[in-house]
């Protein structure tokens, strides 16, 4: 990486208006932090509302890192308004972002590529109450939500009915249609890609029986195994499957890969189930965690991103 010019006037854009507007604020403070404790001298934390293109223009900025997490800032609404501001940013351009954050759309573009995902159906939530969609038991999750926001687990003899009663608690009260797909036992891995290198494999042990929205940003609901504790074979084909997918998405700066592995069946038992162009930066996050046992610091992590944003 060629030395950059630690004089450049960077806003870190974080929080918004989306569900994930918490997880996003601590990512942007931590981003920050690093940039000033390595001598960056012109950083300025933007919290996002719907003056930011007036916010913007009046600061300037050479670069914009985007620390948002879900809509608008994850989807492409922002990155097209830093296109026609022509204020270069980090992370996934604009048709990436919109691609990516749409699990039905991800898939049209990556199975065709070579990568293995669970296969799916949309369903409207008015017919859940009537019917299971696909036998049980089956995952539901909006189409275009991250950070497992709105992700249901429906059992054989849980207590959401059959059919699921109404009234009962879940995300078919919060969105008109759902993703429903077949549910995957065994074990939770992700991998992270920076630039062009898929890092390594995290195994992710969450306390309770489902790595939530909560498991994944409280400390101490799951436990972080890095590197997973898994064949090498399996290992290289989640990287190998990381990285086929940030390249067929055209991913920049950093991206997550989510998978499951039936362990039982071997490397037929792997699935891919999404692909996240904005992962989380806070101190729990699994990017510099995966950096970190890479030799990256987390300051580094943060130039290797903005560096290839000035590309």
């Amino acid at each position: 990486m060629s030395a950059l010019n630690k004089d450049l006037n960077v806003v870190v854009l974080m929080g918004g208006w989306s569900s994930e507007r918490e997880v996003s604020l601590m990512s942007g403070k931590g981003v920050a932090n690093a940039l000033r404790e390595r001598g960056w001298a012109n950083v300025t934390e933007v919290d996002m509302d719907r003056n930011v293109a007036q916010v913007l223009a009046g600061i300037r900025p050479d670069v914009v890192f985007n620390a948002l997490h879900g809509h608008p800032g994850e989807d492409g609404s922002v990155q097209g308004m830093l296109d026609l501001m022509q204020i270069p940013y980090t992370h996934s351009g604009l048709s990436t972002s919109a691609i990516a954050i749409d699990k039905e759309l991800t898939k049209l573009l990556l199975v065709p590529a070579g990568v293995r995902m669970p296969q799916g159906t949309m369903v409207r939530s008015e017919t859940l109450y009537e019917r299971d969609p696909i036998p049980r038991p089956y995952v539901l999750k909006p189409v275009n939500e991250g950070s497992s926001v709105g992700v249901a687990i429906i059992h054989e003899g849980g207590n959401h009915g059959s059919p699921i009663g109404r009234g009962t608690p879940g995300p078919w009260n919060d969105f008109d249609e759902l993703l429903a797909e077949p549910f995957i036992r065994g074990r939770e891995l992700t991998v992270a890609v920076l630039g062009d290198e898929a890092l390594c494999v995290t195994e992710l042990k969450p306390k309770a029986d489902f790595y939530d929205f909560a498991a994944k940003y409280t400390d101490g609901l799951t436990e972080h195994v890095c590197p997973a504790e898994v064949p090498a074979d399996i290992a290289q084909a989640m990287l190998d499957m990381a990285l086929t997918a940030h390249r067929a998405l055209g991913c920049k700066g950093a991206s997550r890969s989510d998978f499951r592995w039936d362990d039982e069946q071997g490397e037929e038992g792997l699935y891919l189930l999404e692909v996240n162009t904005q992962p989380g930066m806070t101190p729990l996050s699994l990017v510099p965690e995966q950096a970190k046992q890479r030799g990256i610091s987390y300051g580094e992590l943060v130039e290797r991103i903005i560096a290839e944003a000035l590309q």
